[in-house]
């Protein structure tokens, strides 16, 4: 005949698991993957810098690969499009 298990120590025990530590089903979305809005942010800082070089350092629009014309084009994107 089993045995019950009565405490919750006792279970852990059986089953191994820390209780400090979430299961990998508890950890959220945003850890695992960037959302939607984490992506929009990313990509208007990336835009607001690109503007910033544009004006202030225009020598390394060249240097990262892009045409004064690419960087504007850029720029000008609202924070939704790629």
């Amino acid at each position: 005949m089993k045995t019950m298990l009565t405490t919750v120590s006792e279970l852990f025990d059986v089953v191994q698991l820390d209780p400090r530590q979430p299961p990998a089903s508890a950890i959220s979305r945003a850890e695992r993957r960037p959302g939607l809005i984490t992506i929009w942010i990313e990509r208007s800082r990336f835009r607001d810098e690109l503007a910033r070089m544009a004006t202030d350092m225009p020598e390394l629009i060249d240097d990262i690969g892009l045409t004064m014309e690419q960087a504007r084009a850029e720029i000008a994107k609202p924070f939704w499009r790629r």
